[in-house]
């Protein structure tokens, strides 16, 4: 938001480098200039041609601002911007404690709020100054410069003249990546993924670890080819710092933890046989804990460690079962929380934990040992809209804990992530974590059913990166017009359209089924000639058409746009038609099971007749359900498409992840392709003994429903 009375004053003081406020903001921008996150001040003003190229000019640079001079240079040059020393237009990154730096502000130096990572952009020479009083707000400040120099419409690039004072609302600004549930990136994605972060002002990213960390003290708990190596451990956190991104590491130690626990080796530690929580009591927790961390921070040498410790729903149910019933469950959680605590605090860290079974116990929370307290923090988390998240920060604000809010993206088993859902969790669970005093925000991206592919979750994740940023509660609205040009470089306006149209397909499907019944994997992979499929089919059949014309609608405006004009992050692209794809799809099974139903049943009908008309009647019906030669029948149709997505969606999962775990989800769509051309085998069988015996089967012999049935 743009307050005007600090900002006048600040251009004010530009007038000492001959630039006049009349002379700055004379001449208006073509078009509202977005930027994602929004700045705190902002005053637009004219923009520059950059046809003759531009200059990135570092004065008195250290290596993190030359870092950051290099980041920028690369960025424009992928813009296709000339990037030269000498050329007329300039860039230049000052620090604030330089005679240059000073005289931009004035003789001022910055608040206090703005200095551990804010920025100033002006107006500098013919172009903009960046100034930072660290190495992080001159790198922030970079970031919104990349945003400043735009390709215009008709070709060619442009630089926006603007004046801007910016900081961030909240310490910690991050991304919490589930790597246990199957998707396991590979070591380049998860570069970008530190690149992409920095690029929104992020500043944390904390991979989860179950079983997929390789540590040498437990060689048996790591699958081959999905775990991350300490060696990609320690060349991620190397990279990461260079963008000023925090590598906080999760390793479950508590529950969470089936991967390691249905090991024979690990069996005396579980609460429950092949369980999912480590018991208490166990002699052996303690020390493997210990061995863990003592691996994880070797690797991991930030200030922070993520001890998990989430929903541990056995506790209790086995082998800990007595001491439950003796003291509860909260103190006996408790007491190995700090048990944990206490064997990790030589590693002098901060030890992040999850706070969803301790914000049940408020009173034992304010009794928690002071030593306890300044040696955690409690990440409240909850992924749904609600009018008031209080409730889920106030046990720890009571008790003076210092805390995180986790939102999340909701892509978690959906065929696109359900940002009806994330975008207003991530906007009011954030502004409420500012306003209850959290320092930090850990966005979250999860894979329960292991098939989420991370580049349909940019959406999410950059809101969160903004929400986190931008003080108070952050308008969606004003995300929705700034995604497509910021992130995708689309000056159509249409990828934010085909982001609403998958919005509105969601909305259609959890307004008629239960409140999670939305576009998800379950409805996707549901069969339709079941007895659950029909009853699903029989909600369907009002929304089939306007579901796919939403899925359609989005994948007609995505490809217009790409037509329009060369766009970034392809990748995320694929991810998003596809995801409108697998919508498309679920309309469209449900429709041809329908027709298929109607078509056997006017075949069956027709037997018996002699009429030529009729019988030709009913070999089409026969031919449109499955045809002779196995081309456009429409159990072809549902065959091909399953054929179709499954090519996609193996293509898009090795973009970003290993091969690991892929033929999870990749058998589910051969298994479907099998069931279609089974099906539409039995079918032309049928057909062909009605050819020697005038006689078809019931439909139920094949497995078919009847006409507007619920049940087969």
């Amino acid at each position: 938001m743009l307050a005007a009375l600090p900002l006048v004053r600040f251009v004010a003081r530009c007038a000492a480098l001959s630039l006049s406020v009349a002379a700055l903001f004379a001449s208006a921008a073509p078009a509202q200039l977005t930027l994602l996150p929004a700045p705190r001040e902002i005053q637009q003003g004219k923009t520059l041609s950059l046809s003759n190229g531009v200059s990135v000019v570092c004065t008195a640079c250290d290596a993190n601002d030359t870092f950051a001079a290099e980041d920028l240079r690369s960025s424009l040059q992928g813009m296709g911007v000339s990037v030269a020393a000498g050329a007329p237009v300039n860039i230049t990154l000052l620090r604030a404690d330089t005679p240059e730096g000073r005289q931009m502000l004035g003789g001022t130096p910055m608040i206090p709020a703005m200095q551990p990572e804010g920025y100033v952009i002006a107006p500098h020479g013919n172009g903009i100054a960046v100034v930072g009083a660290t190495a992080e707000g001159i790198f922030y400040g970079a970031q919104t410069a990349k945003q400043l120099a735009e390709v215009a419409p008709g070709g060619g690039a442009l630089l926006h003249l603007v004046t801007i004072r910016d900081w961030p609302a909240m310490r910690y600004r991050g991304l919490h990546d589930d790597l246990s549930r199957g998707p396991v990136p590979t070591l380049e994605f998860q570069k970008k993924q530190i690149r992409t972060l920095a690029a929104y002002k992020a500043n944390i990213y904390s991979p989860y670890f179950e079983n997929t960390m390789q540590y040498v003290s437990e060689p048996l708990a790591a699958p081959p080819g999905g775990s991350i190596s300490p060696a990609e451990a320690r060349e991620l956190v190397a990279y990461a710092a260079r963008y000023h991104v925090t590598v906080v590491p999760e390793q479950e130690a508590f529950g969470h933890l089936h991967f390691m626990l249905e090991e024979e080796m690990y069996a005396p530690l579980a609460e429950t046989p092949h369980g999912h929580v480590i018991a208490p009591a166990a002699p052996g927790a303690i020390p493997l804990i210990g061995r863990m961390f003592r691996e994880l921070a070797q690797n991991y040498p930030g200030p922070f460690l993520h001890l998990g410790a989430d929903e541990t729903l056995d506790l209790g149910k086995g082998a800990t079962r007595a001491d439950v019933d003796a003291r509860g469950l909260g103190p006996v959680y408790l007491d190995f929380l700090q048990r944990i605590v206490t064997e990790l605090k030589p590693l002098n860290r901060t030890f992040l934990f999850w706070g969803d079974v301790v914000q049940k116990e408020p009173a034992l929370v304010k009794a928690l040992p002071a030593d306890f307290k300044r040696s955690t923090i409690a990440v409240a988390w909850e992924y749904n809209p609600h009018p008031s998240f209080v409730p889920y920060v106030k046990p720890f604000t009571d008790a003076n804990l210092p805390c995180w809010v986790a939102p999340g993206v909701n892509d978690w088993n959906r065929v696109y992530p359900d940002n009806n859902l994330a975008l207003p969790n991530i906007q009011g669970f954030t502004a409420q974590g500012q306003l209850s005093g959290c320092t930090g925000q850990l966005n979250t991206v999860w894979d329960d059913d292991g098939e989420a592919l991370f580049n349909s979750n940019w959406y999410g994740v950059l809101f969160g990166a903004a929400a986190a940023w931008q003080p108070g509660e952050s308008s969606i609205p004003q995300f929705q017009r700034t995604y497509g040009r910021v992130f995708h470089g689309d000056s159509t306006g249409k990828i934010d359209q085909a982001q609403q149209e998958l919005m509105a397909a969601h909305l259609l499907l959890k307004e008629s089924f239960a409140r999670n019944a939305d576009a998800n994997d379950f409805i996707f992979w549901l069969d339709p000639f079941t007895a659950e499929g029909q009853r699903a089919a029989a909600k369907m059949r009002p929304l089939n058409h306007d579901l796919r014309m939403h899925a359609e609608r989005a994948l007609v405006l995505v490809r217009e746009a790409r037509i329009a004009f060369p766009l970034r992050e392809q990748d995320a692209l694929d991810a998003m038609e596809l995801g409108a794809r697998r919508m498309d799809f679920i309309g469209l099974k449900f429709q041809i099971a329908d027709e298929i139903a109607a078509d056997y049943a006017r075949a069956f009908a027709l037997q018996g007749s002699k009429v030529k008309t009729d019988r030709a009647e009913l070999i089409r019906s026969m031919s449109d359900i499955a045809h002779p030669n196995s081309v456009q029948g429409k159990m072809e149709d549902l065959r091909n498409n399953f054929s179709m997505l499954r090519d996609l969606y193996e293509a898009a999962w090795l973009k970003s992840y290993r091969p690991y775990y892929l033929s999870n989800t990749s058998e589910r769509y051969t298994l479907a392709v099998d069931t279609w051309i089974q099906r539409g085998d039995k079918v032309r069988a049928a057909r062909r003994a009605w050819n020697d015996s005038g006689v078809l089967p019931p439909a139920a012999e094949l497995g078919l429903p009847l006409p507007g049935s619920t049940a087969p």
